[in-house]
């Protein structure tokens, strides 16, 4: 029981120092290709901070063995895009109202608000058709999941057609950790630290997921639980961190971009998989964690529309996450 509190302690501190070499080195990766910041977070960063948790879709519904093996892949596609509508959002409002003498008080300027509205709409309308999918039983199903990944490749091609906010690209970069004295890195050296720290954030990740089921019995949390409520918090911890990183470093924008472009990774990219592998029916669990990301998502754009959006408020998203875990328990769910 120590050693698996020791690993999962130490995990969690290897994920947090792995992410701030990953969010250095992928803004100058941004920075040599020419890519907006906006786009650094919902392209780059998100692909990257994303995948480990696409991959774990992808392996458990193509090769899960049984169905209760694919039903991890399932949950994975509504459980992720749930922590990152909630915790997520609520921790880089946290941080910048942790931070606000230094940040100031204005969370995001009105250009960036639009345009991660706008990412919202999509995520929204995605996210309905992939969840009214999930109430619905026929044949053709499985073909509809090629359209999510098309939208996924719209998404990304206009992402990187945005013009940058002028104040957001204002941020110098601190020098690159692997090439500390050079003022101007080649691109080699950021993709190679980008790769280096995302696969131990991956491994890293893997064990602390490892050590979250290991320590949850003792606890007296069954394994459906623990996998509706305390694996996606696990598999989403490399967002959740660089958004911590980002808002201390005045990134907003940054931190931001990179939950909502891993959400419209979420959306697409798993969909398609489990559309493709698996039947794709939702059970009453799944359907209250689609709900309350709904609710959450709604009131985010609601919010960025009317230029409403400020640290505390965005705070308030995390108790969306405490709504969902006391929904279980009305369900049925232990």
């Amino acid at each position: 029981m120590m050693l698996a509190i020791a690993l999962l302690l130490g995990s969690a501190v290897v994920i947090y120092l792995s992410c701030e070499y990953f969010v250095n080195s992928i803004e100058w990766v941004g920075r040599r290709l020419g890519i907006a910041q906006s786009a650094v977070g919902t392209v780059l960063a998100a692909f990257g901070t994303a995948l480990p948790e696409s991959v774990v879709t992808f392996v458990a519904v193509v090769f899960g063995r049984d169905p209760a093996h694919r039903e991890i892949g399932v949950g994975a596609a509504l459980g992720g895009p749930l922590v990152l509508a909630t915790i997520a959002y609520a921790v880089v409002g946290l941080m910048f109202v942790l931070n606000r003498k230094k940040l100031g008080v204005i969370l995001l300027s009105a250009s960036a608000a639009q345009r991660l509205s706008r990412d919202q709409a999509w995520f929204i309308a995605i996210f309905l058709l992939k969840v009214g999918l999930g109430l619905l039983a026929f044949t053709l199903k499985p073909w509809l999941g090629i359209p999510f990944l098309l939208a996924y490749g719209l998404y990304i091609w206009g992402e990187i057609r945005k013009p940058g906010d002028t104040d957001a690209e204002a941020h110098a970069l601190e020098p690159l950790k692997f090439r500390p004295h050079e003022p101007q890195p080649g691109l080699g050296w950021a993709l190679l630290q980008t790769l280096v720290a995302l696969t131990v954030i991956f491994l890293s990740s893997q064990l602390f997921v490892r050590q979250l089921g290991e320590i949850s019995p003792w606890l007296g949390i069954s394994p459906q639980l623990t996998a509706l409520l305390l694996s996606p918090i696990a598999t989403e911890l490399p967002e959740i961190l660089n958004a911590v990183i980002w808002v201390r470093q005045g990134k907003q924008v940054l931190a931001l971009s990179n939950i909502s472009g891993a959400m419209m990774i979420q959306a697409s990219i798993p969909t398609a998989l489990v559309l493709i592998f698996t039947p794709w029916m939702l059970g009453p669990a799944l359907v209250w964690a689609a709900a309350i990301t709904m609710l959450s998502m709604l009131g985010l754009y609601l919010l960025l529309r009317n230029g409403m959006l400020t640290g505390g408020r965005l705070t308030l998203f995390g108790s969306l996450y405490l709504l969902f875990a006391a929904g279980l328990g009305v369900i049925g769910v232990h």
